[in-house]
C-alpha cells in the first residue's frame, strides 16, 4: 500500500482532474481485495451509495493497538478513494487515528471541489467508521 505522503505528491505532480481521476482508480485497483466472505452487513459502510465494506483487524487493545484493515467497494473511483484513506490509518495506533486529522489531509488534496455530493457524504461516513472503529478500539482497553 502507497504512503499517504507519496500519494499527495503524486496529486501535485498531475495538473489535469482527468489524470487525477485515472490515479485515484489506479490505486483501487491496487487495494488487495476483501474476500467475498467478508462482505457482509457488519463489515459494510453505511452513509455510502456505492457498496463499500471495511474490516478492522486490531493488534491488542486500547488507545496503543494497532489496528489494520481491508476494504473493497462495487465502484473503482471509490475503491481508490478507500486506498487513499487506508493509506493514512493502515498499521498505525488507534489513538493516533482518532487525533489524526483525516478530513483535512484530504481537504490538502483538493478532493472535495471534484466529487459529487452523494461521493463527498460516501467519503465523509468512510471517515467517521475509521474513527469509530479506532475509538472502540481504544476505549476496549
Amino acid at each position: 500500500m502507497r504512503a499517504f505522503d507519496d500519494i499527495a505528491a503524486d496529486f501535485e505532480f498531475l495538473d489535469e482532474w482527468e489524470d487525477r481521476y485515472r490515479y485515484i482508480i489506479e490505486l483501487g485497483k491496487e487495494l488487495p481485495p476483501l474476500p467475498e466472505e467478508d462482505h457482509t452487513e457488519e463489515n459494510r459502510v453505511h452513509g455510502c451509495v456505492s457498496q463499500v465494506w471495511l474490516k478492522t483487524m486490531p493488534e491488542g487493545s486500547g488507545p496503543d493497538a494497532v489496528l489494520h484493515f481491508a476494504a473493497d467497494s462495487d465502484a473503482l473511483i471509490v475503491r481508490g478513494l478507500v486506498a487513499i484513506l487506508l493509506s493514512m490509518v493502515e498499521g498505525r495506533k488507534a489513538g493516533e487515528i482518532m487525533d489524526e486529522d483525516i478530513k483535512g489531509k484530504l481537504e490538502a488534496l483538493g478532493l472535495q471541489e471534484h466529487l459529487t455530493q452523494q461521493r463527498a457524504n460516501g467519503l465523509a461516513a468512510m471517515i467517521e467508521r475509521l474513527k469509530t472503529e479506532a475509538r472502540k478500539v481504544a476505549e476496549a482497553g
